[in-house]
């Protein structure tokens, strides 16, 4: 399977998961280098805590009936990086009722 060329030259560690995705560790790289990750992936597999968590470029990636939620991801430099968004199944409270 295809590695990223950026995860390759920036030397950061991944691992291929059983999906076909790669997996890399948000901590060890700067904000901008797990931007620019999810970015060129699209979507991508980050060990950003405890479990793994899949995180995706925009919508586009998402099932048709989920939502983009924008995540936050400790990275080297920033505790708070918005790395990209994970899809979810809207619940009743994100509905803008009357």
């Amino acid at each position: 399977m295809r590695r990223p060329a950026l995860a390759l030259m920036l030397g950061i560690a991944t691992t291929m998961p059983a999906s076909g995705q790669i997996r890399s560790a948000t901590s060890r790289m700067t904000c901008s280098d797990a931007m620019r990750l999810v970015k060129t992936e699209g979507a991508i597999v980050l060990n950003i805590g405890p479990v793994p968590e899949r995180v995706v470029r925009d919508r586009s990636f998402c099932e048709f009936t989920e939502i983009a939620e924008l995540r936050f991801a400790p990275t080297r430099d920033n505790p708070q990086c918005p790395v990209g968004y994970r899809c979810r199944e809207p619940g009743f409270e994100d509905w803008d009722w009357p």
